[in-house]
Formats: C-alpha cells, structure tokens, sequence
C-alpha cells in the first residue's frame, strides 16, 4: 500500500519535480528530527546533576558511549542499506530512538542513563547519520552532489535551530522527562510520513539519478548487495586500510568530532551555565551557530563541486582552531560569544561534504559509503574523547579553558594533515564480494 501511494505521489509530480528533490527532503527532515534527539543530551547536563547529584564526568560519560556507538554505526548502516535498502534500517533505528525516550523518562540510576541516552540513543542515532547522507545523494544525485551533502549535512544546524531553544525552554519551565515525551510525540509524526515518501532507488520509478544523462545500461551501484552487511563493511574497511589518504581523512575526521560534537555540542550550554548564563539563552546561542552552519555547510557543498577539498579543509580547520583558541577568553559578553557564534557557526559541518567528495574521489561511488562511514568512526571516537575528557577536565579543574586550548591545537594539527592527502587519486576498481 505504502509503495503504490508512493507511486501515486511520483506521477503527479512528474515532469515538474524530479522526485529525488522529495527524498532529499524526507531526508532532511529525518535528520534534523534526529539531530534534536542528539543536541539534547547537552541541555540535559544542568539538569540532570540538580535531579540526581551527578557530576559532569558521570553524565558525560554516558554521552560519550552515545558518540561513540553514533561513530560506529556508520559503516555497518552503510552495508545495511546496501545490503537491505533504506527503508528498513532507518525505520528500525527511528523506533529505536522512540523507545529509548520513552524508557529515559524512568531512570534513576546513571547505569540506566547509560543504557538509554548512551547505548539505545547512540545506536539509533548512528543509523541515521551522514551515513545515510551520503547514501542518498549517491542514489539519487550526479549533478549538484556537493551541493546537496551541504544541504544535508546542513540538517544538524536546522535541528539545533529548530529544537535547542524549545527543550531549553522546556528543561528550565518544566522538567527534563516533559522533553524527552516532546520529542518521542516528533518521532511519532516522523514514522508514516518516512515510511509513506521514502523510495530506495530512481530506477523504481523509471528515472534516472538527478543529472544523469539517460542510458539504456544499468546503473552498477543499483543492485543491492547480497553480501551480509557485516562483511560488507568489513571488506570496505580492508580495502581503505591500504591507502594511506583514508588514514589522513580518518585522523582529520577525529579532530573534526573532537573540536564539534565533543566539546561544544555536548559541553557548550554547561560552561556557558558556569560563567552565569541561563540556560535558555545558553541554547539560544547554539542555535544561532546552527542557522550560521546552515549557511556555511551549505556554501562548503557549493564549493566542494567546484574547488580543491584539501584546501577547503586547510582553512576550515585553520578557522575552527581560531574561534576555540578565543573562545575562553570571550569574557563571556554578548559581543564576544555572538563573534565566537558567528565564525565558529559557519564551520561546524562544513568539513563533511569535501570530506566525501575526496571519499568518492579515492573509493568510487559504490562504496563511498560505506568506507566514509569507517571515516566517521573517527569522527565520533573523537566526539567521544573530547565529551568524556572535556567532562573530566571540567570536574578536575573547575573550568573548561585547557579543554579548548587542546582542540585548538589538534585542528592546527588537522589543517596540516589534509594537505598532505594526494590531488589525483587512481585505485584498482574494488573486488566483486564472489571473488573476494
């Protein structure tokens, strides 16, 4: 039923839409649902340690477990959906995300935040991830793919700007279980209206990917595997471990998760708390760098089509490494953290979409995926250290200041690495999953 009402809404939009703008839409809309679900554990911080007694280094803990597994999962969703499609992973991980909420809202021990906001949420999430991105744009896009992975990736800013403020509002008027049932009514909404619009391949509907020039011979990414994804992702993983570049864009991508979703996504409305800023306008500021992301990632697609990635990323990390370097020394003012917002803001995410053009450069389009998912892994390890470490340095000394002198240093270290990763790329086609 759900494939022939998609079918339905296909043909009225034929000859006036190409229906790979609707998945990119759904696609978005997902991921910016889930990235509220991933932006709330940093409102939850203040709250949780005036509910329970927690220190920072328990609660973050937790956090990073949920980094950690988002990270991981990349590779193995990446197979999945090769493997199975889209539909069903990211349906599986949405409810997934839903149940995890909803058993969040009756824990009392930190072993139960673990299991919740840190193992449910991180597997869920992880599914529903760049990953997923990447996926998308490769099946349905050949002109404007830069632009669009901006676009997507840009769908973590939205979510900040959409849902920071409102669950900031919620955890200071109300309280923190109120804005975990918030956002389980989001996902309730989100279920059908994926599972309604969501159609795997353009091939499906007699079309070719948006900018194709029409052929009569098959697309060789269309067919799905009939590997198990487990050996899908692993196989991509023994192949990228070869090239010395996946290594270069592996470590990049650490310093990448460190310097973003580790510190400032987790830690960010915490330390503005302890330098005397509610916690509404603490979210509130986050939620301006994401409109600021929204632009930047977006511009970052736009120019990843057109420009050297390397050296896109030489100045996105040099920048990045800047804004944390001010950072501590803010003072804290409106000016000072609103000029941090701004620069900071616009390249959050800006690093992902020329990061998958050099990906789909090197690897080829049928496993970009995949191995750009072994990259993320690196990215969320990264996430994971800097919102444990962050965490603990905040619980030893009082204050975050040594935690962002060390992410600076580690993006002047990243903006230096990129450039060493190759101009041209010229690998041996990968080996068909009979004969390997």
């Amino acid at each position: 039923m759900t494939e022939q009402k998609t079918n339905i809404l296909a043909r009225s939009v034929a000859g006036r839409l190409h229906y790979g703008w609707i998945v990119a839409a759904v696609a978005f809309l997902v991921l910016m649902c889930v990235a509220g679900v991933r932006a709330t554990p940093g409102v939850l911080i203040v709250p949780l340690e005036k509910a329970f007694g927690w220190d920072r280094s328990t609660i973050s803990s937790a956090i990073a477990v949920n980094l950690v597994l988002f990270g991981l999962m990349g590779p193995f969703a990446g197979a999945a959906m090769q493997r199975f499609g889209i539909r069903r992973p990211v349906l599986t991980a949405l409810t997934l995300l839903a149940l995890a909420l909803m058993l969040s809202t009756l824990i009392g021990r930190p072993w139960q935040l673990m299991l919740t906001w840190g193992l449910m949420v991180g597997l869920g999430a992880g599914v529903i991830s760049t990953v997923f991105a990447a996926t998308v744009v490769n099946r349905w896009f050949t002109a404007r793919r830069g632009l669009m992975m901006g676009v997507l990736a840009a769908s973590t800013a939205m979510g900040q700007l959409v849902f920071l403020p409102l669950l900031g509002w919620i955890a200071e008027t109300a309280s923190w279980k109120i804005l975990s049932w918030t956002l389980v009514g989001f996902l309730a909404l989100l279920i059908p209206l994926f599972a309604w619009l969501m159609v795997e391949r353009p091939e499906q509907l007699g079309l070719t990917t948006y900018g194709a020039i029409p052929t009569t011979g098959a697309d060789p990414g269309a067919a799905a595997g009939t590997n198990n994804p487990l050996v899908i992702a692993w196989q991509a993983l023994k192949r990228a471990a070869g090239v010395r570049d996946f290594w270069l864009l592996f470590g990049s991508f650490f310093v990448c998760g460190l310097s973003t979703n580790g510190l400032i996504g987790t830690h960010f409305i915490a330390f503005c708390f302890d330098g005397g800023i509610p916690e509404v306008r603490a979210a509130g500021i986050l939620a301006m760098m994401g409109i600021c992301n929204l632009f930047g990632t977006t511009l970052s697609g736009w120019l990843s089509d057109r420009y050297d990635c390397r050296w896109l990323l030489f100045w996105y990390y040099c920048l990045r490494g800047l804004s944390l370097l001010y950072l501590p020394y803010s003072d804290l003012s409106f000016w000072g953290l609103s000029l941090f917002g701004l620069f900071y803001g616009l390249d959050w995410l800006a690093t992902v979409p020329p990061t998958l053009r050099i990906t789909t450069d090197i690897f080829g389009k049928r496993d970009a995926a995949v191995i750009f998912g072994w990259i993320f892994v690196g990215h969320q390890l990264g996430a994971g250290f800097a919102a444990f470490g962050s965490g603990t340095v905040r619980t030893l000394l009082g204050n975050y200041t040594d935690a962002f002198l060390a992410a600076s240093f580690m993006c002047a270290l990243a903006a230096i690495a990129v450039l060493l990763i190759a101009r041209r790329f010229q690998l041996a086609p990968p080996t068909s999953p009979r004969s390997a």
